[in-house]
């Protein structure tokens, strides 16, 4: 299981055939006065297109990636891309970041350097983590290769003890990154003093729960269900038809950031989205799917968490002591709920932020992972 350094370098000839395909965009018509209810809105498409043919600048977030430190390696054939940032304290704690879709390692950007080195950022200056962001395969720099949550667990526990030598670490995630952290948990128990995740998986309304659902477990459960209902349907073609959805997607870039968006924005308006993230933020997520060509294998992804065979623990809560972090600008978890999935030894209600926490609200991401691991004195 080599490790080879990995420095991102996107041809010109890829950058330039974007360009040229945004000016080609056949746009479709729009039901006068949408908005973004049937979907993403056409006025802002056209906007944000514009925007990325002649303003947006990807060699200068090139760059920026590029500061940090970057690695591939062969994890049992598959190719691993991942940023590999060491702590700059004594004894730093070894931390898997993991992320979810549609988003990417970038998701993490910001909060590295304040986990590397927190002492810069009014942090614990005893207290720092090696830091580790792989592309989860089938996105970014790793191999198109989709899997489902087991075997991701499965090559990310080789990945950090066989191929970085941490015999135990932290893992933290959101989204597809909590899935993949509770199944390092429940099968890896002994590789790992702790997770810590912005979501904590949601209820299941084909079982019957034993102690019943408290008035706050009602109100999430409900707010999931009528979620699904309205949101969900991307959720249902990649999970029964990804290869139909990724010609187009694979094809067109409006088309590709047009389907990003419309989960991004989901129960925001694209004017907060653009406030908390940024327009160029949102783009270089974006862009990194179109440079990489994976939009298709992320979806794939859907494919095979909805097709796999479930673990006879599948159902176990995890052993390992948890911290949960809910943000107000996502569904309402409440710590009932928290408790009911994992070992939680850590409860916070964030005053800010969404469903891409470490990526909204850096600084309260970084400071909430710091005071429960020290909080475990780990």
């Amino acid at each position: 299981m080599s490790i080879q350094p990995f420095h991102i370098a996107i041809p010109q000839a890829t950058l330039d055939d974007l360009r040229e395909r945004l000016a080609r965009t056949r746009w479709t018509d729009e039901v006068e006065g949408a908005g973004w209810e049937y979907g993403t809105n056409l006025q802002y498409m056209k906007e944000l297109a514009n925007y990325w043919q002649h303003e947006y600048d990807w060699r200068k977030h090139e760059a920026e990636l590029n500061t940090f430190a970057h690695f591939k390696a062969d994890v049992d054939g598959v190719g691993v891309h991942f940023i590999h940032e060491r702590g700059k304290r004594p004894n730093p704690t070894p931390l898997l970041l993991l992320h979810g879709w549609p988003d990417s390692f970038y998701r993490y950007h910001k909060v590295i350097p304040m986990l590397t080195d927190p002492a810069r950022f009014g942090g614990d200056p005893n207290h720092s983590f090696d830091v580790i962001v792989p592309s989860i395969p089938g996105t970014g720099f790793s191999d198109r290769k989709a899997m489902n949550n087991d075997v991701h667990a499965d090559l990310f526990v080789k990945l950090m003890r066989d191929v970085l030598g941490y015999d135990q670490f932290v893992s933290a995630g959101g989204d597809g990154g909590t899935l993949i952290t509770m199944s390092l948990a429940r099968n890896y128990p002994e590789a790992l003093t702790a997770i810590h995740l912005t979501d904590a998986g949601y209820p299941d309304f084909t079982k019957t729960y034993d102690p019943p659902f408290s008035p706050a477990e009602q109100e999430f459960a409900g707010f999931i269900g009528q979620w699904w209902m309205k949101e969900g349907a991307f959720n249902m073609v990649q999970s029964s038809k990804p290869q139909t959805l990724a010609y187009g997607m694979n094809d067109s870039p409006a088309a590709l950031a047009a389907w990003i968006m419309s989960f991004i924005c989901t129960g925001s308006t694209v004017e907060d989205i653009e406030q908390r993230f940024g327009r160029d933020e949102l783009l270089t997520n974006i862009t990194l799917y179109w440079v990489t060509q994976t939009i298709g294998s992320s979806f794939r992804w859907y494919y095979e968490m909805a097709h796999a065979t479930p673990k006879a623990n599948a159902e176990e809560r995890p052993s390992v002591p948890a911290a949960v972090a809910h943000c107000p600008w996502d569904a309402p978890l409440p710590r009932e709920w928290a408790e009911r999935q994992v070992k939680l030894k850590h409860f916070t209600d964030f005053p800010r932020g969404g469903h891409f926490t470490a990526w909204e609200e850096p600084a309260l991401y970084a400071n909430d992972l710091q005071d429960f691991i020290d909080q475990l004195g780990k």
